[in-house]
């Protein structure tokens, strides 16, 4: 293989190969980006059984070849080289000749024989969304997936799609993050759970321009999302996905709208006084006109009073304080309406249009030292 691109684009292509790289793996071959120059195409690609990515970067090819080379040793390699032309050539024993400007290294290769490519599958349903919206969708969710494993569905995010709308949802057990999208156009129903793991790394990947758009095949086992000049392959999450809308209700005895940014400081100015790893809960108190916030904790105390529109019971109730902050973070709307049943059910933040819903559970602040 002898092929020749600039250091940039071999650097872009390897970022975005790279987050299909294991951490851990019993299988070296993972551990490597493999380089393919075939048919006027050069293709860098990773996978790691779970999650495969394909990337093409241009260049030239002067002879072709494929070879597998270790994603650290090259990573760390091209981002020090020059910003200049890259050359690279293989021999019959894989050794990968890399030079730019004076700097030449040589670089043990591997066959590519024992790689395991992305599955290939069957490019039929698929539906197409703007770039801006999707990586705007994974960011306002993502949040409130689980970080473990005890339960496989928790991790991942429910697409779920009737007509022209895609709810995607996402919950952890002590939270939920719902938000509605139109499409372009209608499509059959379907519902999936795409792993966190590679919504995550989509949502790093995507350009995010509002005139790009994203191509997302499914099949029974698999998803693909196409965009730009990279292909993403993630195998699904099996198993049926919680009702949700059973855990649903529009009914309240208490309604607050607030507006966010004041809330978001109160509540920043709280955890001030919040050690690591403390569970401490901010205390909402509703009464008249003002939302008081409390906390208490071993460093200090704050009470502060926030100007309200309330409508129904005075209530008091507590919650994590990060669980507040993370939806108050990626809702765009100034002014916010939280809706509340009792001390001991979940509070519901969601607009009139339906574009959003966080539900977040309570905390018994009464038995929290």
């Amino acid at each position: 293989m002898k092929i020749t691109c600039s250091k940039n684009d071999l650097v872009k292509g390897v970022n975005i190969v790279n987050k299909a790289i294991p951490s851990k793996t019993t299988m070296t071959i993972l551990q490597c980006i493999l380089i393919t120059a075939y048919n006027g195409v050069i293709t860098l690609t990773s996978n790691d059984t779970e999650l495969g990515i394909d990337t093409i970067i241009p260049g030239n090819i002067e002879e072709e070849g494929v070879v597998a080379i270790d994603a650290k040793l090259i990573s760390d390699i091209v981002r020090k080289l020059p910003d200049n032309t890259v050359r690279m050539e293989t021999d019959e024993n894989f050794m990968t000749k890399l030079t730019c400007e004076n700097s030449k290294f040589n670089l043990v290769g591997r066959s590519g024989d024992d790689f395991p490519y992305p599955d290939d599958i069957e490019k039929n349903d698929y539906i197409t969304i703007s770039q801006y919206t999707l990586k705007e969708v994974i960011r306002q969710t993502i949040f409130s997936t689980a970080d473990n494993e005890n339960n496989k569905i928790m991790t991942g995010e429910l697409f779920e799609i009737k007509g022209d709308t895609m709810k995607i949802v996402s919950l952890d057990g002590h939270r939920i993050s719902i938000r509605n999208i139109e499409l372009r156009q209608s499509y059959p129903d379907r519902k999936v759970i795409v792993p966190g793991k590679t919504l995550s790394e989509i949502e790093k990947i995507l350009s995010g321009e509002i005139e790009r758009t994203v191509d997302i095949f499914f099949t029974d086992n698999n998803a693909v999302f196409e965009f730009d000049n990279t292909i993403v392959t993630t195998r699904l999450i099996e198993g049926e996905y919680f009702d949700i809308d059973r855990m649903m209700s529009d009914e309240y005895e208490t309604k607050m709208v607030i507006e966010k940014k004041d809330l978001m400081d109160s509540i920043e100015r709280a955890i001030l006084l919040v050690k690591e790893n403390d569970k401490k809960p901010v205390i909402f108190s509703i009464s008249q006109d003002l939302l008081e916030i409390k906390i208490n904790s071993t460093i200090g105390s704050l009470n502060e009073d926030i100007s309200i529109e309330k409508e129904g019971f005075d209530l008091m109730i507590g919650f994590n304080p990060k669980f507040i902050l993370d939806a108050l973070r990626v809702i765009e709307d100034e002014k916010i309406s939280m809706y509340f049943m009792n001390s001991k059910a979940p509070c519901f933040i969601k607009d009139d249009g339906g574009r959003y819903i966080y539900l977040v559970l309570p905390v018994n602040f009464a038995t929290v030292s």
